[in-house]
């Protein structure tokens, strides 16, 4: 594309968008929908008979609380079943572990956020502030079972039973009575029984502990020890009479918590399995189709084995392994069985993610696999092809492979490969367009009504520099050269597992009213992001400060040279969360020359205090390689800063713990450097959602930015 042409196409489309009314409006609509998803279907479930689709949908897009819905395929009728306002009309009072978990999986809506069915879907089971709720799916009628501190119900495959954990027990309540017993107990307060772990949960994308058998008489269950565990402690310092709370957090080179499986009939058998030769438990699968499936990984996370479990004896039969030199990545919804009985896993052939049914890749290298979506007599999965910024829906046909999803966009998929649930995301609307298909074919679609964001995104893709890498510029709605220069802002997140460049408007609304306050925001994803291949994923191995920062660098000087006139170098700031706060304080400190001001939000700043799995996975361990924990954290480059650093971080944080931040904001302080910290009293890794902290600590960004850059050509 020529470089005139380019901005031609750019400006003209900016001034021809009606401009937001009101910038206030946006930020705190923003925070009350939660960034504009409430009011979005998720969380899909399609009966056997293919003829009814349940979900989950917040009432408006206002209201914070999500009910159980139902679809009518036959007549495209939509009905509540489960009305959590008329249930639980007053706020939710969870369990720490239901909070932890929710913390985990990032879920910061209520009501009922998650629910499970029984074999038929004849039954659904959910929690509604730790109190354990049913529903008859046939006639509507809800019952309450017990009242207190229960964690992720789910009915036996026949519905005749719930199991649910609660206080370290794993539990079950007979449907019919009532009755309720406890099937296995922790020994001590450390011990849980049915519940992942820290680990599982935050880094393997497991949040289930526990596998009913097919045929509901025994479950697999999970034991969790975290006696080993060393114990961090998080107090609240704006509230200084509250009690601290303490995590068992395993550190990166620190033990981690003891994981082990047993097999627990519902006489009060318990068999143990006997395979323990492993660090991780990565999945879990149970079915009719074969014997239990577990996969596993060894600390260094450089073998990945797939086990069938015997449950009458614990004994384990090796059945796959996938190797690789520096990290077998983790792909989610496999192992498991066809009905027939053929293995579905995954592993990488000919430069790509592949499925694999009895070993034998079932998709083509044109094809890199993100995730298997469900597994029946043809597999549900989701890839890109070619365009990394591109997630598709997929099935597989006998040996044939057929795309579900159509039109350029982020689709996500649920339900079957007979009967599929499309979630669709792109650059033309808004939240998603739903759609149910048949055989492929649309049949039906679920009503979503997210708010309106006020403002519509205007995204110049790009591909840039000598790896291609894939990049979003977004100017000022109304900008015109002639108006001059702009003050750069680098938006990225920039580590592995997550996009930010993803043709999806959402994708976009921030850094697009970031654009607003004049500034050229660029948003850049560079190697280690998914969606490109193995070997792009693994070129951050042992460096994630050199590579990630240089395809940062490399995005904006690429993009400057096709934007003559529009970028100015001499005004150049970067901002970012978690990762992306990790590579906006390593940008100041280790390129000032290219960067003159940064905003590091609950960055990792030390990697020997980030969590085991995740940091050992890409920078090897730290007692054998004490060099490259080094080579990638910040507080040793304190005396290094000479541009302006804005450090923000959650004190309640128990995933980057503010010690991270305070670590650098004391180096810095031995060091001569000034700097800027802002605390933020109560809020955990996910960044603020009360209005008015969302709104300021936003503003207050700008503001900071705005301020630093105008001197940063002196």
């Amino acid at each position: 594309m020529a470089r005139s042409a380019g901005l031609a196409t750019l400006c003209g489309r900016l001034r021809e968008w009606i401009p937001v009314t009101d910038d206030l409006s946006f930020l705190r609509r923003q925070a009350r929908t939660q960034r504009f998803t409430l009011g979005i279907p998720k969380d899909f479930r399609v009966t056997p008979d293919g003829r009814r689709v349940l979900f989950l949908r917040a009432e408006s897009a206002y209201d914070r609380r999500h009910s159980l819905f139902t679809l009518d395929l036959d007549t495209g009728a939509e009905s509540k079943v489960v009305d959590a306002a008329a249930l639980l009309p007053g706020e939710e009072e969870l369990p720490p572990e239901e909070r932890a978990r929710r913390e985990r999986t990032r879920e910061s809506s209520g009501g009922v956020v998650t629910y499970a069915v029984d074999r038929d879907v004849t039954v659904a089971a959910f929690s509604l502030s730790g109190k354990l709720h049913t529903v008859d799916l046939a006639d509507g009628r809800v019952t309450g079972l017990v009242d207190d501190a229960v964690v992720d119900p789910r009915p036996d495959p026949t519905g005749a039973r719930v199991a649910y954990a609660s206080r370290g027990a794993l539990r079950v309540v007979e449907r019919a009575s009532g009755a309720d017993h406890a099937l296995v107990t922790p020994e001590h307060d450390d011990v849980t029984w049915g519940l992942a772990e820290f680990i599982a949960a935050e880094e393997l994308s497991r949040v289930r502990g526990y596998w009913w058998a097919p045929d509901g008489r025994s479950l697999l269950v999970q034991r969790t020890d975290r006696s080993p565990v060393p114990r961090w402690t998080i107090a609240d310092p704006a509230n200084p009479d509250t009690p601290p709370t303490v995590n068992a957090y395993p550190a990166a080179g620190t033990t981690n918590a003891e994981v082990s499986l047993s097999f627990v009939g519902l006489d009060g058998s318990r068999v143990d399995v006997s395979h323990t030769d492993w660090e991780y438990l990565v999945a879990a699968h149970w079915s009719a189709g074969g014997p239990p499936l577990i996969a596993v990984m060894p600390r260094d996370q450089r073998r990945i084995e797939v086990y069938a479990l015997d449950p009458a004896d614990g004994s384990a039969t090796l059945l796959r392994t996938e190797t690789d030199p520096e990290w077998v990545e983790i792909l989610t919804g496999v192992p498991a069985w066809t009905p027939d009985g053929r293995l579905v896993t995954t592993g990488v052939a000919d430069g790509a993610h592949r499925l694999l049914i009895d070993g034998t890749p079932a998709t083509p290298p044109e094809l890199q696999l993100r995730a298997v979506l469900h597994v029946g007599d043809d597999v549900l999965f989701s890839a890109s092809e070619g365009d990394p910024t591109q997630i598709h829906v997929y099935r597989t046909r006998g040996d044939d492979v057929e795309r579900l999803s159509t039109g350029d966009g982020l689709h996500v998929g649920s339900g079957t490969a007979g009967v599929a649930v499309v979630s669709s995301w792109s650059l033309d609307h808004s939240g998603p367009r739903v759609s149910v298909l048949t055989d492929g074919n649309p049949v039906a679609h679920v009503d979503s009504y997210p708010a309106d964001p006020g403002l519509e995104p205007a995204p110049e893709w790009l591909t840039v520099g000598e790896r291609d890498l894939r990049a979003a510029l977004l100017l000022p709605r109304g900008y015109d050269p002639g108006d001059g220069q702009l003050p750069v802002l680098l938006d990225p997140y920039g580590g592995p597992h997550a996009q930010r460049v993803l043709r999806s408007r959402n994708a976009f609304l921030t850094p697009q009213w970031l654009a607003d306050q004049g500034f050229a925001v660029l948003v850049a994803d560079g190697r280690g992001t998914p969606g490109r291949g193995p070997a792009w994923e693994k070129e951050i191995a042992r460096d994630f400060a050199g590579v990630t920062l240089t395809d940062q660098v490399d995005a904006l000087h690429a993009v400057a040279s096709q934007y003559p006139g529009v970028l100015d170098l001499d005004r150049v700031a970067i901002r970012g969360w978690s990762y992306g706060g990790y590579l906006a304080a390593l940008a100041v400190l280790r390129r000032p020359d290219v960067f003159h001001a940064a905003v590091a939000g609950a960055p990792v700043t030390d990697w020997a205090l980030y969590d085991t799995a995740y940091t050992e996975r890409y920078l090897g361990h730290p007692d054998e390689q004490p060099e490259v924990y080094a080579h990638n954290s910040l507080p040793a480059d304190a005396d290094r800063l000479r541009r302006p650093l804005m450090i923000v971080h959650g004190l309640a944080d128990d995933n980057v713990f503010v010690a991270h931040s305070l670590r650098l904001s004391s180096a810095l302080l031995a060091a001569g450097r000034a700097h800027t910290f802002l605390p933020l009293p109560g809020a955990t890794h996910m960044t603020p959602q009360a209005e008015e902290v969302a709104e300021n600590l936003m503003r207050t960004q700008v503001d900071w930015l705005k301020r630093e850059l105008g001197a940063a050509g002196d």
